[in-house]
């Protein structure tokens, strides 16, 4: 028989007591915070977003950079240089009174943190904390260890992470936190296993450490890789790790297996101390398994936070036909049945305020009936910025059938990736050359969390080109799919998942060169998006519809933070849970 009735799912019931403890080195947490620079802080943050709204008990942890990533400049020939963002932590975060010491070469550095609370939908907080070294007392070296985001060189990285992991656990301590997961998003967290490792054996000499010690660290830890590029995992001298973490705990990881080609790695060093590992696309697991064929990876497939990323215009439409949204982004797929016109209509308004922020920008005034594409993300030469240029002709062959064809980029390179730089300044000087009445192309500079909504809301088409298998998932894509917005992308990452040709979008077909993938590009654009886009509005709004119904309910955070809770963090609890409900079902 059935029970009478049964209580829904909720994540505060469980655990009764304790945390998951989230370490990641970037956040994206507010827009005017310069906490982020690029993808992997605007996953934390999404994450840290959909934690919240569920309800799920969750602390963070990452460093304040005092003088954030770096605002971006570019010349009339696209030429980057860099500016320093410095902000104020007490305009948005409350300094706690707390304060913990990491061991750092010869020197004890002191630590404080900055709270930030982020709140949910229905008032759940996930409290983030950010570590901040700048205190009287630290060497002015030390002082400015929290200052910068992938600022310095490999020793200031490795001092930074040795603040971010070892303190974090420490400063979790001061605050009373009761811990019962530690979630390191990418390897930069890695050395919280050591400070877990040292808590368990009680400052005893890590030498000492059992077999039975280090279980006890690993039944704590999960662990998400971010890079199927090998120079992507961190890696330190044998020099260096003895110098700055010391000759004990140096001794111990090689002891256990965490260095490779005499580098200590810290991606092996998180997958040998982590119960749980992902990958965060599907294709990515496959990549990651075949660099460290000896562990279990995983895969969560990455998402984004409908409500930071989706455009008021299409927030309005949803709430008026589907309000559920909000509560259960599954309920996404019901979009399947949106009016055509009203698609039609909230696009074109996501669309005229980007182009009116392209105007106040740069002061170029585009076309909001012509066919515009998207491309903005970190700029990486993987990444294949110019592909589109490799055969001018053709491209200004197709602007011409379509009527006008209209092409904005943006995008960082870190300051230190010439080869990167080059590539801005290959794009913004094929744009200039191409620029006409036909075909239009600008590169919109410093690319930021909110020129990002707004161009993943407004174009017309994602692209994404990236060279396979490189693309460990992506996100920009998602975002724009939360705006019924298709992709023409390179089938890598998360869009082997989520292309549904002529449906969600098109598929770039792999080619032997670039040559050859760039041919397809164009093919795709001659084929189906332009014939499409010029000759069809119904159909497109239907593409729209379905790319919205089909993507946006399932590349989002809510559905992956589920995951992350039931296979990384509590599935014991998620298992015994089950069992309860089938024997209270049971006939």
């Amino acid at each position: 028989m059935h029970p009478t009735s049964s209580k829904p799912f909720s994540y505060e019931s469980f655990p009764a007591s304790g945390h998951v403890a989230y370490f990641s080195m970037e956040i994206a947490i507010h827009p005017a915070m310069p906490t982020y620079s690029g993808g992997l802080g605007v996953l934390a943050g999404d994450t840290l977003r959909s934690a919240a709204d569920l309800g799920v008990p969750l602390a963070a942890f990452t460093l304040l950079h005092r003088k954030g990533y770096f605002q971006q400049h570019l010349d009339a020939a696209g030429a980057q240089t860099e500016e320093v963002q410095p902000w104020n932590p007490a305009d948005f975060c409350t300094e706690e009174p707390a304060r913990v010491t990491v061991q750092i070469e010869d020197r004890v550095v002191t630590l404080r943190a900055w709270r930030y609370d982020l709140e949910g939908r229905f008032g759940h907080v996930v409290p983030i904390y950010l570590l901040d070294t700048d205190l009287e007392g630290n060497s002015g070296w030390d002082r400015g260890l929290t200052d910068h985001l992938y600022g310095g060189d490999e020793n200031y990285r490795l001092q930074q992470e040795i603040v971010l992991g070892m303190g974090g656990v420490r400063m979790a301590n001061a605050l009373g936190l009761k811990v019962n997961v530690y979630h390191m998003n990418e390897g930069h967290a890695a050395l919280l296993t050591l400070a877990l490792l040292e808590s368990q054996l009680g400052g005893g000499p890590l030498g000492a450490a059992t077999e039975a010690d280090i279980e006890q660290v690993r039944r704590k830890c999960v662990f998400t890789t971010h890079t199927p590029v090998p120079a992507g995992h961190d890696r330190f001298s044998t020099e260096q790790s003895m110098r700055i973490l010391g000759g004990d705990r140096t001794a111990r990881l090689q002891k256990h297996g965490c260095f490779r080609d005499g580098l200590l790695n810290m991606t092996l060093l998180a997958l040998r101390f982590s119960r749980y590992a992902n990958g965060v696309a599907m294709q990515h697991g496959k990549v990651s398994r075949q660099m460290f064929p000896e562990f279990a990876i995983d895969t969560i497939t990455n998402g984004v936070h409908a409500p930071t990323w989706m455009s008021e215009p299409f927030q309005q439409m949803l709430d008026e036909h589907i309000p559920a949204w909000r509560r259960d982004n599954l309920y996404l797929r019901n979009a399947i049945d949106l009016p055509e016109a009203k698609i039609l209509a909230a696009h074109t308004r996501a669309k005229e305020e980007l182009l009116a922020e392209v105007g106040s920008r740069t002061g170029k005034v585009l076309n909001p009936e012509v066919l515009t594409l998207g491309f903005a993300r970190r700029v990486a030469t993987y990444k294949r910025a110019t592909l589109m240029f490799t055969d001018p002709k053709r491209l200004m062959e197709i602007a011409e059938a379509a009527g006008g064809l209209q092409i904005l980029y943006a995008g960082k390179a870190h300051p230190h990736d010439q080869p990167g730089k080059d590539l801005i300044h290959r794009v913004v000087e094929e744009a200039s050359r191409l620029y006409g009445d036909l075909l239009r192309i600008l590169y919109l500079e410093d690319y930021a969390w909110e020129l990002g909504a707004r161009l993943t809301a407004g174009v017309d088409v994602w692209v994404n080109n990236p060279r396979r298998p490189h693309e460990a998932s992506g996100t920009s894509g998602m975002k724009a799919a939360m705006n019924g917005v298709p992709s023409l992308s390179i089938l890598d990452g998360w869009w082997i998942e989520g292309c549904i040709e002529g449906v969600t979008g098109w598929a770039i077909e792999d080619g032997a060169n670039d040559e050859e993938e760039a041919q397809s590009l164009y093919r795709k654009l001659e084929s189906a998006v332009v014939p499409l886009y010029r000759e069809s509005p119904e159909k497109w709004a239907r593409l729209m519809r379905t790319t919205l119904a089909f993507n946006g309910s399932y590349f989002n955070t809510n559905r992956m933070v589920k995951q992350y809770v039931r296979n990384a963090y509590y599935p014991e609890k998620i298992i015994d849970r089950v069992r309860v409900e089938e024997e209270a079902y049971a006939i």
